[in-house]
């Protein structure tokens, strides 16, 4: 393995695209992922969830940051589906446009999402009345449970 690095070096430093795309080191978006802003709400092996509530304009929003290891982009926006024993809550996403970020350090994308919710839901959130959390875009989705 420690060939392949040293050739990568090799051919960075010639000019070779593909060779700096492999060597970079992406220190942005790790520092995003070590400094998110909010409360972590849901885990699972496959993602985590980290809320934060914003009031802007007489809108009350849930902004998301997901951290897993699924690349989320799309163009028709998601749903965040709130599930406890005896009811299911669903949001769809205010912003249609979603792409994540890559981290080559820890090989983890960050995805970003804001929600337009109401005091209803903000206070079920906030207490943490659930029990479980998807995330759903496109026909996939990131089950995650509460910690």
């Amino acid at each position: 393995m420690n060939v392949f690095k040293t050739i990568d070096k090799v051919l960075a430093a010639f000019g070779n695209v593909r060779a700096m795309e492999r060597t970079h080191v992406d220190t942005f978006t790790e520092n995003l992922i070590k400094d998110i802003k909010g409360k972590k709400i849901a885990q699972s092996q496959y993602g985590q969830l980290f809320v934060s509530f914003q009031h802007l304009a007489n809108y009350e929003f849930l902004n998301i940051s997901v951290i897993s290891a699924t690349n989320i982009k799309t163009l028709k926006g998601c749903k965040l589906v709130f599930e406890s024993n005896n009811q299911t809550s669903t949001l769809i996403s205010d912003t249609k446009e979603i792409e994540s970020d890559f981290s080559n350090v820890s090989n983890r994308y960050l995805t970003k999402v804001s929600f337009v919710i109401d005091e209803k839901e903000k206070k079920m959130i906030s207490s943490g009345n659930f029990e479980k959390v998807f995330l759903n875009f496109k026909k996939k989705s990131i089950p995650m449970a509460k910690c």
